[in-house]
């Protein structure tokens, strides 16, 4: 559907529920086109608990792992690079 920048300021509503059921709605000045109304799909929407909540049951770690021995054997890793040369 096209229609006119005047159309379009009285018909706001309409124009936007015809975008989102799937409607191309394009808007001209003057005779010439100037813009098409889209819709926000769901999908770019997301919602905090949605990417808060993405790694539930996907992650594990272990009960120790942060305790002494493993601090302390991660820090030789690092001070005793040569092992790895």
């Amino acid at each position: 559907m096209e229609v006119n920048v005047h159309h379009a300021k009285t018909h706001l509503s309409k124009l936007i529920s015809a975008a989102e059921s799937g409607e191309e709605v394009i808007i001209a000045r003057n005779g010439a086109l100037a813009v098409k109304l889209v819709p926000v799909h769901a999908a770019t929407k997301r919602s905090r608990k949605q990417m808060w909540g993405a790694g539930i049951g996907k992650i594990w770690i272990a009960t120790d792992f942060d305790s002494k021995e493993t601090n302390d054997e991660i820090a030789d890793l690092f001070e005793n690079t040569k092992d790895f040369e």
